[in-house]
């Protein structure tokens, strides 16, 4: 049997996953193709100081993990004993390139290299349309200009969605008079020392921002929707709901008629979907900033299941995502794992998402797993014939969210230690950290 060819999109942490599992497996597939855009691997974890529309990475100078190794790490590649559980992106970054090392992926790299183009080649089988096959031509072009034309049997997108800032619409935003940003743009503190800041949005990155914001004598407003945070935040904090627009004198005004004055209006308020090189309507799927879709098992066009999204899905375990997703999807093609037909996979795919919209998710959240994400994950590996996640993993996982809704300014002090498949312990004192 011949051996597939497959095309690699990004080489962050999901696109390196895919090529470890393709190079593992050489007996049904050839050494795959990676296409990165930037000079180096690791993705959004590849630190840049620097800011601009050419910036990639959404780290900022002082982000630490908020999950701990021992969730985040992949399956098959643990992190350093040695280090503390919640790490700097410096040290995710060494991770990663460390399992690119060690698996020996970097020569199957393009670095520099821009994917502007995939589309499905589609032929048929002895004339019956239901045999259809269909191959992928990838264009790209080099850091020099110039383009090449490479044919794959499957292409894995792994070019990540943290990188194109989600800007709400807000009415009168051009009367403030204050400086505006994303935290795309966002890299440290010190230089909004003194100043009143404004922080659009309270998930994760709104938080940690507000927090290191406070630490430096900011004045700073949490605004979003939703009931007030139960956490304990330093007085240094306010919160308040979601902000209507801007008035004709620059002041802001939330939706509880108040209204103040800012130095910062500081947009937390999340990332958009954006495969400039993949044109929806011919794949059968929508794709826009806020979904991509429908997709079966959240990865494959119910047309052309030889294409794969890797890692769409939010509030997840990352790393342990792309893991199932990956080796999920080689067992797909490889014949292991069976698919149902197109028009089963695309009722199973539409459904998924009604079912969420049905229950009042909003459409930009639709793709947000959370709890389920445990069920998504030991379905693949039933399918894919692979051992479902360890119980530890969510029961770490759980607690850890549980912490940080509570504790969100020092839940990071805490240390774990796995011991074994169901349980895990705290250490103390726990690890030294080394940043």
């Amino acid at each position: 049997m011949a051996s597939l060819r497959v095309a690699v999109v990004g080489a962050g942490a999901a696109g390196l996953c895919a090529a470890r599992h393709l190079l593992a497996r050489g007996d049904r597939f050839a050494p795959p193709v990676v296409f990165e855009l930037s000079a180096d691997v690791g993705g959004t974890w590849c630190y840049q100081e620097r800011v601009g529309q050419d910036v990639r990475s959404s780290m900022y100078k002082n982000l630490r993990t908020n999950l701990p190794k021992e969730v985040m790490m992949f399956p098959d590649f643990p992190f350093d004993r040695q280090l503390g559980s919640f790490l700097s992106h410096q040290e995710v970054q060494r991770y990663l390139e460390d399992y690119c090392r060690h698996y020996n992926i970097r020569p199957h790299i393009r670095f520099s290299h821009t994917v502007e183009e995939v589309k499905p080649v589609v032929r048929t089988t002895d004339g019956d349309k239901e045999r259809r096959q269909n191959t992928w031509e990838v264009t790209a072009r080099d850091g020099k200009g110039a383009r090449m034309v490479d044919v794959f049997d499957a292409v894995f997108v792994c070019s990540g969605h943290y990188s194109e800032p989600n800007v709400p619409d807000v009415p009168g935003l051009g009367s403030f008079k204050g400086r505006v940003l994303h935290s795309h743009a966002y890299r440290s503190a010190e230089a909004f020392s003194s100043l009143s800041v404004v922080v659009l949005g309270a998930k994760a990155s709104g938080v940690d921002i507000s927090l290191e914001l406070a630490k430096v004598g900011a004045r700073v407003t949490l605004s979003h929707r939703g009931p007030p945070l139960s956490s304990r935040f330093p007085p240094e904090i306010r919160q308040s709901g979601p902000l209507t627009g801007v008035e004709d004198d620059g002041r802001l005004r939330f939706q509880d008629g108040s209204s103040c004055g800012a130095d910062v209006l500081l947009f937390c308020t999340g990332y958009k979907f954006s495969f400039p090189f993949l044109d929806g309507a011919q794949l059968g799927v929508e794709i826009d900033e806020q979904l991509v879709g429908p997709l079966y098992r959240f990865m494959m066009p119910p047309a052309f299941p030889s294409l794969f999204f890797i890692g769409l899905c939010k509030i997840i375990c990352p790393f342990l995502n792309f893991d199932f997703q990956v080796r999920y999807a080689l067992a797909t093609l490889a014949g292991t794992a069976t698919l149902p037909s197109r028009d089963q996979m695309a009722e199973e795919a539409q459904s998924a998402l009604q079912k969420k919209a049905d229950g009042g998710v909003a459409r930009r959240h639709l793709l947000v797993l959370a709890g389920d994400q445990w069920d998504y994950l030991a379905s693949l590996a039933a399918d894919a014939g692979l051992a479902p996640p360890a119980p530890v993993v969510r029961d770490l996982y759980d607690e850890v969210w549980r912490q940080r809704a509570l504790r969100p300014d020092d839940y990071r002090r805490r240390d774990y230690l796995l011991l074994g498949d169901t349980r895990w312990r705290e250490l103390d004192p726990p690890h030294m950290t080394t940043f």
